[in-house]
Parts: C-alpha cells; structure tokens; sequence
C-alpha cells in the first residue's frame, strides 16, 4: 500500500500540484490537506510546497505558519512524523518554529529562477545513496530565499549535523551558503531548491527524486 503524503495548500500556494505529481512519480499517494482543516486525515508524512501563502502578506510565510493545518503539522512533527518544506513551505516552516534560522530578501535584491548545484553535507536519511560531496542539480526561484542564522547557532547546527545541503556557488547570500537545515530530531526539513521540479530528465535534472525518496523513507521507518 503506498504511503500517503499530505499537501498542504494555502491561498497563494502554486507549487502544490506539481509537489503532487512528483510524490505521484515515486510511488506515494498525494493527499491534499487545505490550510483550514484542523486535521491531517492520518497521513504518514507532510509536504509544505512552494508559492506565496497568503500572498507574502507581512513577509513570506508568516501567516500560513499560523493556520489550522500548520496546528496539526506541529503535533505531527513533534510526535516523530517527517515534514519537509520547500521554497515557501521552508519559510512556513522556519516561521511555525519548527526549522531553525529565518529566510531573508536575495543580496541582489532581485528574484533568482535557474539550476543550482547543492553539496551534500552528511549522510541522512533525507538523502538516500549520496554521500558527503557528492552534488545534486535542483532549480530555484525565489525573492526571499537567503537564509540567516547567527553565527554561534549556525556553529550548533553544523556541530549537530543539521546542515543538509550548501549552495555551490552561493546565489543568494544565505549564510555559510545553507541552502537546506534538518530540525534537531531530524525529520524535519526545509530547502529553498525545489526538487519537485527535477523528478525528470527531460527537465533537465531527476535529483529532486533523492529528497522525495528520503521523505517516504522517514515515513516507512516512522510506521514500522
């Protein structure tokens, strides 16, 4: 039986489908879970998409981290589930408390959509078969995507192997060029690159599959 994968989808989110497709792609079921509903309809594992929740109103995410379905993501997370945030759901993410650090406007003040090459930090279990140096090719596109944390609590983070991915080179200014942290339990996690959008070769890349695949393995070892 496949393992169910809640969407969520708030006002403004664009990114939901395609998140949808991609879980579709290996071999989850997708179920949508709307930014009103107060319950997650037993799902095994959660995916906070990208877009722009609630419009960006007031700053990127900050609303959506407040709605009924980030309640139930919470205890979900708190009680062992996986959730993994992209682009948006990153900033969700970081805004509900649940991934450390805040997502701050580009350094260029300017919106960024290309490929990236991101270096695996560690072996995780989000990353299923990479290696440490080992490089993934996932696009961005995102205004507000440099990731800023202070210095002695990024210095926590890499003690406790919580840095998952780093931007090679940097195109948005994030500190220490993170581009994707883990919550200190380590089944949460949150990246700006999108790798819904490179679950095929014919979009150029299929390394966005890793990712998805370490959701769902989290998700099998969490029901086990």
């Amino acid at each position: 039986m496949s393992l169910r994968v809640g969407v969520t989808v708030f006002p403004g989110s664009c990114d939901d489908r395609d998140a949808a497709r991609a879980l579709e792609l290996v071999g989850a079921q997708p179920v949508t879970l709307w930014h009103a509903d107060a319950d997650l309809s037993g799902v095994d594992a959660v995916l906070v998409p990208g877009g722009f929740s609630y419009g960006d109103y007031l700053r990127p995410g900050a609303l959506a981290a407040r709605s009924p379905v980030m309640t139930a993501v919470a205890a979900h997370a708190a009680a062992g589930g996986p959730v993994l945030g992209v682009c948006n759901g990153f900033q969700v993410l970081t805004e509900a408390g649940l991934l450390p650090g805040a997502l701050r406007t580009n350094r260029s003040l300017r919106f960024r959509f290309h490929d990236v090459e991101l270096r695996v930090e560690r072996e995780t279990p989000w990353l299923p078969g990479a290696a440490p140096g080992d490089t993934l090719t996932i696009p961005i596109k995102h205004h507000d995507g440099c990731f800023h944390i202070d210095p002695a609590t990024l210095e926590r983070l890499e003690r406790r192997g919580q840095v998952l991915l780093r931007y090679e080179p940097n195109p948005n200014g994030s500190v220490g060029s993170v581009a994707g942290v883990t919550n200190e339990a380590g089944n949460v996690a949150g990246l700006m690159p999108h790798p819904e959008h490179a679950v095929d070769p014919l979009l150029g890349s299929s390394d966005g599959r890793v990712l998805l695949a370490g959701l769902l393995e989290l998700a099998s070892a969490a029901v086990a």
